[in-house]
């Protein structure tokens, strides 16, 4: 799947497939949501600051957005409203890619735990080495989407979805995980308004959510979903 999140992949040379923002060449109809990534690793480093903390994380070819922090994900991190130092429970980064999202979490809320969600393999493998770096890998748990147990609930879903998937997908993705916020629980979503955040919104309410526009920025909304209040 941050299934990991948004891709603005633009098309390359149809002969050699395309390319995404960090340069890297995927095989045709490869994205970074494809489960065994076929182009080549090439490690790299990502370094970003969010609230007066700098991390500089480990990432590679085949995940989303490889080069830099991404300006969507910069967008939710920077404008969505993080975690409290004291927060518990289950919190989910849906569509890790190589872990920023889940990073930025676990270590402004080292109470809770952190369940880093992407149906990438390596970028599975990228964000369990980015928790071994930040000294938080008993706090978070790296898993394909069907390694989430059932009963688990989560208190706060924070995702830059993959737009790209289609929307179908994209709602089917949603209406799998929405469903297991906790009763007081809020999702935290990136959308790009030229890729549908208007219309994205108005379905998640067409689906009995209440969706808000929290904030704007960069081409980029944020959107707040939690449960509707009593009628």
């Amino acid at each position: 799947m941050s299934h990991s999140v948004m891709d603005d992949t633009v098309a390359n040379n149809p002969a050699a497939g395309e390319s995404d923002r960090s340069g890297e060449n995927v095989r045709v109809g490869e994205h970074y949501f494809t489960a065994e990534p076929g182009a080549s690793a090439r490690p790299r480093e990502v370094v970003f600051s969010i609230g007066g903390q700098e991390y500089e994380l480990a990432a590679a070819g085949g995940v989303f957005s490889a080069s830099r922090l991404d300006p969507g994900t910069t967008v939710l991190l920077k404008k969505g409203d993080l975690p409290a130092a004291g927060t518990t429970g289950n919190l989910l980064d849906l569509g890790c890619g190589y872990g920023p999202i889940t990073m930025v979490l676990a270590t402004r809320a080292p109470g809770a735990e952190v369940w880093a969600v992407d149906v990438n393999a390596r970028a599975r493998e990228l964000t369990a080495e980015n928790a071994k770096r930040l000294h938080v890998a008993d706090r978070v748990r790296v898993a394909d989407p069907d390694g989430v147990p059932v009963g688990v609930e989560f208190a706060q879903i924070w995702s830059n979805p993959p737009i790209r998937v289609g929307k179908e997908e994209l709602h089917a993705l949603l209406l799998r995980w929405l469903p297991r916020l906790a009763a007081d629980g809020v999702a935290w979503l990136v959308v790009a308004k030229h890729k549908g955040s208007d219309s994205l919104q108005q379905w998640l309410g067409e689906q009995g959510w209440q969706a808000d526009r929290h904030a704007s920025g960069s081409g980029f909304r944020v959107l707040k979903v939690t449960r509707p209040g009593p009628a």
